[in-house]
């Protein structure tokens, strides 16, 4: 609890008639800083009205008041993220030397909020960020105001935008276009304003081509022979009597997807659906991760999909058969087809779906809980990341628990994605940046 208001009756320290002090949740304050900051202009008498009719009102998530509250917080954090990913800073030399100048329309009050954050990202530096609102300018020492401006006062270029533009185009790879996501993560109204979106259009044209031309460079290069040591691998799995798991299971579900992948998706072990396709995630557990994968940003045609166990471990029930845990042996027996993957692929991210995957690629038993949303080192190399298995999320009996674990899921993957993303990064925020 806080003290949000104190009126002079108050000055004694007693607590009686006479006490003005009005007691709120924490979570309202913090709440509040937030909402503050949106364009809204009722967003103050709903803060208000919150206020004067139960503080404690908040901690109902699904009062309808509370959600707007927290939806307008949510758009005012995403609107600081935007502005930290798109301002792009152009460079003027004036008397004192160069000066970098950025111009940003934000949608909400977030330009001195975000003013600490391009302070310390960029403290050597004199730059200046110019919005309709309000310029915010650092001379390395001071931050000061100045009135709003205009896009005019800003500059259209500089030397090294035609390096950038050229360093972009260079780095941009068709094979991993996804336009529904770049949209959702980059919408159009900010491409003005950044100059590398100037050849996005003519890119995402071209994209289909260029794959296309990349895929039959790499079928008549000479040398490569990742392929057919896949292949060759694939079939010694299919005659596997590692452990006994092979008996009565239909046949070895090995793993699946382009050998250059960024990212492995390690299963547990297969379903009764994949035990009689022979193919990893085709079932209702594949389903939801199809679509887990798509809202999360990540194309499944990029990723290479595998399971901890290759045979299907089952108990029969009539004529169905159902899931079994495999056992740390069989684990273990398995161990040596994952590494076998692993070296020929070599993501730069494997990421444990279930406590089953998180031991193979750990190499040692730890419970979810423990490790979901840690960057971890594998003691093969590389980097691993855990979160639950789909097949998790289609026995929960609560609807509304089923729901909040699935977008808990989504979340996973997107932080997984963004493991990938810090070792690829594409923006140019730094105007010193080595290109």
């Amino acid at each position: 609890m806080a003290d949000l208001i104190r009126g002079p009756a108050a000055e004694g320290g007693g607590e009686g008639e006479g006490d003005r002090r009005l007691r709120v949740p924490k979570a309202f304050l913090d709440l509040a800083q937030t909402v503050i900051l949106h364009s809204d202009p009722q967003r103050f008498s709903l803060l208000y009205t919150l206020l004067a009719t139960d503080p404690h009102r908040i901690e109902d998530r699904a009062d309808p008041l509370v959600r707007r509250l927290e939806l307008m917080a949510k758009a005012v954090r995403r609107d600081i993220h935007k502005m930290r990913a798109f301002v792009r800073f152009r460079e003027l030399v004036d008397e004192a030397g160069p000066r970098f100048i950025a111009w940003f329309e934000p949608e909400h009050h977030i330009v001195r909020a975000n003013a600490r954050f391009f302070v310390e990202r960029f403290a050597a530096m004199r730059w200046s960020i110019l919005t309709p609102d309000v310029s915010i300018h650092w001379d390395g020492t001071t931050l000061s105001e100045g009135p709003a401006a205009t896009r005019g006062d800003a500059p259209a270029d500089d030397p090294v935008e035609a390096v950038w533009k050229t360093y972009y185009a260079s780095i941009f790879n068709p094979a991993r276009l996804k336009t529904g996501a770049m949209l959702k993560e980059m919408p159009r109204k900010y491409w003005k304003n950044m100059p590398e979106t100037a050849l996005v259009k003519e890119l995402v044209a071209g994209a289909r081509a260029r794959e296309t031309a990349m895929v039959e460079t790499a079928r008549s290069s000479v040398g490569g022979n990742v392929e057919g040591a896949w292949q060759s691998l694939r079939n010694e799995a299919a005659s596997c009597t590692r452990c006994p798991l092979y008996k009565p299971a239909t046949q070895t579900v090995f793993g699946e997807g382009p050998l250059d992948a960024d990212m492995m998706l390690v299963g547990e072990q297969p379903g009764d659906q994949e035990d009689l396709a022979g193919r990893a995630f085709v079932g209702p557990a594949g389903q939801m991760l199809d679509k887990a994968l798509d809202e999360a940003g990540i194309d499944r045609a990029r990723v290479y999909v595998t399971n901890a166990v290759k045979h299907f471990k089952f108990e029969p029930r009539g004529k169905r058969r159902i899931h079994a845990k495999p056992d740390a042996g069989e684990i273990t027996a398995c161990r040596w087809w994952y590494e076998q993957e692993l070296a020929l692929v070599r993501p730069k991210l494997v990421v444990a779906l279930g406590a089953t995957a998180a031991r193979q690629i750990t190499g040692k038993a730890a419970t979810i809980a423990r490790l979901r949303g840690q960057k971890l080192a594998l003691p093969e190399g590389g980097t691993g990341w855990v979160t639950v298995h789909p097949s998790y999320l289609l026995r929960l009996p609560d609807a509304e628990a089923a729901a909040q674990a699935y977008r808990d899921f989504v979340a996973d993957l997107r932080g997984a994605q963004a493991l990938l993303d810090e070792a690829m990064p594409l923006a140019r925020n730094d105007p010193q940046a080595d290109l």
